[in-house]
C-alpha cells in the first residue's frame, strides 16, 4: 500500500461506460437493511442488465452503455 492510501477512507471510481468501484472500508446494506457486503473492493452495475445485482457482471459490454445515456 502506498503511503498516501487510507485503510479506513472509501472511494468510489467511476468507469467510463461501466461499473461503479468501491474501495476501501465500507459497508452495503440492501434496501431492507441486511449487510449484504463488507470488503476491500467491489464493482457494482450502473447499466441495470446485470444478473448479479447490485454487483457488476460485465453485461455492459454486451448492451454497449454509454455514459450519456446511464
Amino acid at each position: 500500500m502506498a503511503t498516501n492510501e487510507r485503510k479506513d477512507i472509501t472511494e468510489i471510481t467511476v468507469f467510463s461506460n461501466g461499473p461503479l468501484k468501491v474501495s476501501g472500508n465500507f459497508k452495503l446494506t440492501g434496501s431492507n437493511l441486511k449487510l449484504i457486503e463488507t470488503g476491500n473492493e467491489i464493482y457494482l452495475c450502473r447499466c441495470g442488465g446485470s444478473a448479479n445485482k447490485p454487483f457488476c457482471d460485465g453485461t455492459h459490454k454486451k448492451i454497449g452503455i454509454n455514459d450519456k445515456n446511464v
